[in-house]
């Protein structure tokens, strides 16, 4: 079985209605389609999506944060959140049981500007990480979303300019080599562990886009034991409508 999977930062749905979500949508045509930065409430938008089983994690602060997904077949079950009430008030992760593997979309905390939220965001990886364990531990995981983090210099287009700025410090950093080195595989730089300019995010700022300026901060991250069914992965840097790209994976399950 060969399942396709999409993932975007679509910073505001409802924005991204208007700027050609729905054509992207229907393009990529993926089995499941994951999403973060939603910052809606569900009902507060209409998606024409009638295939797809629809799953929805909006943060108690009304237009901020927020996931779904969108699946194709019907899940086992379905849950949000890590069960860590301080992380969970936020809407940042959704959890898919299916009969092969758990999917995961996830939207990252920010360390912020001048890392005011350095801290928690620390805190987070380590709970998160033991929670994707425990997923783990009883079937595969395909972990996917904006997760806020240029793992390596190669990921990012300026590092040096950026060594202390939020998503490329050396603490998030080493907290995504600790996943990484924990049984799970960057799908991107399984099949590409050289290629420059793969960026997932741009600035609004300084025509970044258009230049190129960017950053890879969306990932599809698997379990090590699906390695060898990565067929392929994608960034799909000319679909526009966010400031993040849709990125993508297919799995020979």
């Amino acid at each position: 079985m060969s399942i396709t999977l999409v993932s975007w930062n679509v910073n505001g749905l409802r924005s991204a209605l208007k700027k050609g979500f729905e054509d992207a949508f229907q393009t990529l045509d993926a089995d499941y389609f994951c999403l973060q930065e939603t910052k809606m409430q569900p009902g507060q938008a209409e998606i024409n999506a009638p295939s797809y089983h629809v799953f929805w994690n909006s943060a108690v602060k009304k237009g901020y944060a927020g996931t779904a997904i969108f699946a194709k077949r019907e899940p086992i079950n379905v849950t949000n959140g890590i069960g860590i009430a301080e992380f969970d008030h936020e809407g940042r992760v959704i959890t898919l049981e299916a009969e092969p593997f758990y999917l995961v979309t996830c939207y990252t905390p920010n360390a912020q500007d001048e890392l005011r939220r350095l801290a928690y965001r620390l805190e987070w990886e380590e709970a998160f990480r033991a929670y994707l364990h425990t997923l783990d531990a009883k079937k595969p995981v395909i972990l996917c979303g904006d997760l806020n983090v240029c793992h390596k210099e190669i990921d990012i287009k300026n590092a040096r300019a950026n060594v202390r700025h939020a998503g490329f410090t050396a603490e998030e950093r080493e907290k995504m080599t600790l996943l990484l080195d924990s049984g799970f595989v960057d799908t991107y730089r399984h099949l590409y562990p050289d290629k420059t300019g793969a960026y997932t995010w741009w600035s609004y700022f300084g025509n970044a886009r258009e230049r190129n300026t960017g950053w890879r901060l969306d990932y599809f991250i698997v379990s090590e034991r699906l390695r060898e069914m990565i067929v392929s992965a994608d960034i799909h840097a000319d679909v526009y409508g966010s400031d993040h790209c849709p990125v993508g994976v297919t799995l020979a399950l």
